[in-house]
């Protein structure tokens, strides 16, 4: 099957700006990938280029086998798109705008279009000048969520949104999963990209710093540990891997293990008596932040 976001080397510059540098990113049929980075890192450039919005200075781009730039009236019949600031027209009701990004996309399905309507409590019949944010947002959701896109790109997609709505949306995505949809998810919510995304993609600066799976990242860092034994624990101290160690007493210790060591952490604690012990593995954010850090934040702990 043709791979539904190629991105390799891609370049994009504003003058001096270097918003996207050399970036890869590879989404394949049937994923659900989590875009992340921080604030001004080229997420939503990237997006942009994908969608035919940006044209890029270098690199290359496929999306559904397609060039997003020269093929881009095609490709939007094919993706549906819901950016983290939706305007609408002010003239037109929730519904009518519905239909009309359902027109101008992949379509509609009426049976689904209600159930959306529904599912995100939307009012339909009001216009859209009458709108909050969070509502301009549900409309966009809906008409995206309505169609049979081949592929689904959200750049922040519930900004704006109350907490329940954004259960709806992780709800809704996560039935996407089980129906083998190929979606592209940029969040500032970790904890949604990581109960959603099977995939996570990290950059910064324009480049990817880190991708693959959540349990592949996850051998890169530590596990965090708390145990109780029968019998001193200080010896753990000084085992291989283990970091930020913490006596409660001479019996109780919190500590990080790289994962790398963790079996032979756990053989020595085990010898030492095993009483009680926890056991937490990196969560997404401690992923997100190792690269987020500055340089002189790594100074910092290295001293």
């Amino acid at each position: 099957m043709t791979t539904a976001i190629h991105v390799e080397k891609l370049s994009k510059a504003f003058g001096t700006t270097q918003a996207l540098d050399e970036l890869d990113l590879r989404v394949e049929p049937g994923q659900v990938m989590g875009f992340l980075g921080p604030n001004g890192s080229g997420k939503s450039t990237a997006i942009r280029v994908l969608m035919g919005l940006l044209r890029h200075d270098s690199g290359e781009v496929t999306v559904l086998g397609q060039d997003p730039w020269r093929d881009a009236v095609d490709l939007h019949r094919r993706i549906a798109y819901v950016p983290g600031d939706v305007n609408l027209w002010p003239g037109l009701t929730g519904g009518e705008t519905i239909d009309l990004f359902g027109s101008l996309g992949a379509g509609l399905d009426p049976k689904r279009r209600a159930e959306m309507i529904e599912r995100f409590d939307l009012d339909p019949t009001k216009k859209g000048r009458t709108y909050s944010k969070g509502n301009r947002q549900k409309v966009a959701l809906v008409a995206a969520l309505a169609g049979p896109a081949d592929l689904f790109v959200f750049d922040e997609p519930t900004a704006g949104l109350d907490p329940l709505m954004e259960t709806v949306f992780q709800k809704t995505i996560g039935e996407m999963l089980t129906d083998g949809k190929t979606v592209l998810l940029s969040s500032h919510i970790l904890a949604e990209v990581e109960s959603l995304c099977d995939q996570v993609t990290i950059i910064r600066e324009g480049r990817t710093v880190e991708a693959g799976t959540l349990a592949e990242l996850r051998h890169l860092t530590r596990t965090a540990v708390e145990a109780t034994t029968t019998q001193p624990i200080d010896a753990i101290r000084h085992a291989g891997g283990v970091t930020g160690f913490v006596a409660r007493n001479d019996r109780h210790a919190s500590f990080s293990v790289e994962n790398a060591n963790l079996g032979a952490v756990m053989t020595q604690l085990a010898a030492l008596g095993i009483e009680a012990i926890e056991s937490q593995p990196p969560t997404l954010e401690e992923l997100f932040m190792r690269h987020y850090a500055t340089e002189h934040d790594h100074e910092a702990e290295r001293r």
